[in-house]
């Protein structure tokens, strides 16, 4: 099997069009589900919601954060 270096070698030559459908195939490939992170995140977003309506979250504004990375 290739290295990662002797792809890239083989891709390096192919046209522009090939290199963006092999770019969206391996991108497609890294975004499948993972059930496992799916179930931590709910949970964590339930976390945050709840203590958000409970009044004991303390909360940003858009302008805010955008202000920082300006």
């Amino acid at each position: 099997m290739p290295n990662s270096q002797e792809l890239y070698q083989q891709i390096s030559h192919l046209p522009s069009l090939e290199k963006l459908r092999l770019a969206e195939l391996l991108l497609a490939d890294l975004d499948t589900p993972n059930p496992e992170i799916d179930a931590i995140w709910r949970e964590e977003a339930q976390k945050r919601w709840q203590a958000y309506t409970a009044g004991e979250l303390e909360t940003v504004s858009y302008e805010t954060v955008m202000q920082k990375y300006k």
